[in-house]
């Protein structure tokens, strides 16, 4: 908790994790309408599908010229910029008139998370390197944070009875507590690097850990997505379960990144990246069994092993050798997000075509080829 007691009593350090924290109170905040948007708009399941794949293409597309204009600005100005323009974007979705109305706001909503996404990543990466500090885990758990309170917020929904008053009251929150903390780090900038230092050897890691973002990331989004449906579908739970899967994921999402640092501190990033690979595959395990309470526990340890993994590669690859930390961090995000672009349409397809157990029993698959990649990221170092 080292680097929890770090970021609480520093504003130098809760500036950016709350930036991570707003991030996902933004993103929440929409997830919870999905299905009164749907219902409003008068949109099928597919259709809504394709509204929500602009999303991802939004986030997928800024990638290439992201790095490019956190260098040119800064990477503390571009995180506060960012994050004002989330605040703004997110407001679109939520009073889209129609189905293209919809697929355009979600594009350019996609388009400011993925720039802030990679700008406070990167962010958190120079302070770490300055300070020689390490809080980019606890960074993400502020992140999990923000969907635990997005969650939260779902109590407000018959009370406000208009969604766009919610994410209005959400984005007020989010600006006024960055305008406090903002001046924390917004004349951070990426140190110099050598380019010269780089070599093709540290390209073949850096492919590797785009492979592993890919997977993790994609597994995430699958949890966050099927979840609910497979307790429902498979476990036969009650309607009141049916939420249980996401909130044991995202509660010990919370609580793993919040200790990851201390944990990464003494046995490396690697062998972090390894566990929290063992974790996840024993957690799909009890989630096949298809029991009740066994797949909520699952759930849930599958939280607690993804965790400490994303993290860790956004520190790896921020790090490696003649590469600016933007363009690694960016690196690791556009994989991770191909993931989120490409991972629920092979899963959907799967699902559809044969059984949503086998969608699960993939995702364990995956997990244990993350495992497997741990030994080849032990020989060939990125940093």
């Amino acid at each position: 908790m080292r680097s929890l007691r770090l970021i609480l009593s520093n504003p130098r350090y809760f500036g950016p994790a709350w930036v991570f924290t707003s991030l996902n109170i933004l993103f929440g905040t929409w997830a919870i309408y999905i299905p009164s948007v749907k219902e409003d708009l008068g949109i099928n399941k597919a259709t809504l599908g394709i509204a929500i794949f602009f999303l991802s293409l939004g986030v997928f597309t800024i990638f290439p010229v992201a790095s490019k204009i956190i260098n040119k600005i800064g990477v503390g100005r571009a995180t506060s910029v960012g994050i004002v323009l989330c605040c703004i974007t997110a407001l679109f979705p939520l009073i889209a008139p129609g189905f293209i109305g919809l697929a355009i706001a979600l594009f350019l909503f996609g388009a400011t998370n993925g720039f802030t996404d990679i700008s406070m990543n990167t962010l958190v990466t120079e302070i770490e390197k300055e300070d020689k500090q390490k809080f980019m885990s606890a960074s993400h758990g502020f992140f999990s944070l923000g969907g635990v309170l997005a969650g939260l917020g779902s109590f407000l929904i018959p009370v406000l009875n208009n969604r766009g008053l919610h994410m209005l009251l959400a984005v007020l929150l989010v600006l006024v507590v960055n305008f406090i903390f903002y001046k924390k780090y917004h004349n951070v900038v990426a140190a110099p690097i050598e380019k010269e230092a780089f070599r093709f050897k540290n390209f073949k890691p850096l492919m590797l850990l785009g492979v592993v973002s890919f997977v993790v990331m994609g597994s995430e989004g699958a949890i966050v997505d099927w979840s609910g449906l497979f307790l429902k579908e498979v476990s036969l739970a009650p309607e009141a379960i049916w939420g249980a899967g996401f909130l044991g994921f995202q509660v010990f999402m919370t609580l793993g990144r919040f200790l990851g640092d201390s944990v990464s501190s003494r046995i490396g990033s690697i062998k972090i990246v390894a566990l929290g690979s063992l974790l996840s595959v024993v957690g799909y395990l009890l989630v096949l069994t298809t029991d009740m309470y066994l797949a909520i526990a699952g759930f849930a340890l599958t939280g607690l092993g993804f965790s400490v993994i994303v993290p860790e590669l956004f520190r790896i690859g921020g790090n490696v050798k003649g590469v600016e930390s933007s363009q690694g961090v960016a690196f690791i995000a556009g994989t991770g997000y191909s993931g989120f672009l490409v991972g629920p349409v092979i899963l959907g397809f799967i699902a559809e075509q044969f059984s949503l157990s086998l969608s699960f029993i993939t995702l364990m698959i995956c997990s244990v080829a993350v495992l497997g990649a741990t030994f080849l990221l032990k020989r060939k170092k990125p940093v």
